[in-house]
């Protein structure tokens, strides 16, 4: 008995095939993209190219997949590699402890992934990922602000020139424009972005704990988003389930 007999009876044998012959990058493998990873590998996708650069966070806990007690100061893309193994030890795993930023980018070719996902939080990387995969005509399915949000059910599918609400979609659509990028999968929140409780007792900024050797710690940021348990994790399933259904075709 095959692990994706459950899935091959609603997708067919051939989508299954397509998904094994699939290989997709990963950018980002926080609370949208680890849950994004972890269907694709219960899916059935036979090669992922993960991509981050951070360690996982005792703050990680809440949200991310791979967060766990025994996970807190590894990193990330380690951490997805060892469970996705145990999901499936014949998935080809590559790992990348980078952050996708035009200084990094000639580290990628794009022409080798079947589809690219962009789970990552900063808007010149994310424009870098999207302008690499458009110049090449590779799907990519970009995910926008999950931060501050409670409503897991105001989560939309859509092009980004559809979207309203989403504050970093608004900035997405003025930057993309200035690319000439005409279109976009996107996913995102028409609910309006909830401020963070300022509380220095419980604020990153004051009481710092990012793993040793983390290089982009949270006291740099602008503004520290709350997030919860079923917000990212929806984005990060949603995301997956457009990837599966593109490749397919189902």
């Amino acid at each position: 008995m095959d692990q994706y007999a459950r899935t091959e009876l609603l997708f067919g044998s051939e989508a299954m095939e397509k998904l094994r012959a699939s290989r997709i990058a990963v950018f980002g493998i926080g609370g949208v993209g680890g849950y994004a990873v972890e269907a694709l590998a219960r899916s059935g996708v036979g090669t992922l190219d993960l991509i981050d650069d951070d360690r996982i966070c005792l703050t990680n806990l809440n949200r991310q997949i791979l967060a766990t007690r025994q996970t807190v100061g590894k990193y990330k893309v380690d951490a997805a590699e060892k469970r996705i193994y145990e999901i499936d030890p014949s998935i080809c795993i590559n790992t990348y402890k980078c952050f996708y930023m035009p200084d990094t980018a000639d580290q990628f070719d794009f022409s080798q992934y079947d589809y690219i996902i962009d789970a990552i939080d900063t808007v010149t990387g994310k424009l870098e990922i999207i302008k690499h995969a458009k110049a090449l005509n590779i799907p990519v399915i970009s995910s926008m602000g999950a931060g501050n949000k409670l409503d897991q059910t105001a989560f939309r599918v859509a092009d980004i020139y559809e979207t309203k609400v989403c504050p970093l979609a608004k900035v997405m659509r003025h930057e993309l424009r200035k690319l000439g990028v005409k279109s976009l999968k996107v996913v995102y929140s028409e609910e309006k972005p909830i401020r963070p409780i300022e509380d220095k007792e419980i604020s990153c900024r004051s009481h710092c704990i990012c793993p040793p050797g983390t290089t982009r710690k949270c006291t740099v940021r602008r503004d520290i988003p709350g997030s919860n348990a079923f917000v990212p994790s929806v984005v990060g399933l949603i995301i997956a389930g457009e990837v599966i259904k593109d490749i397919t075709k189902i």
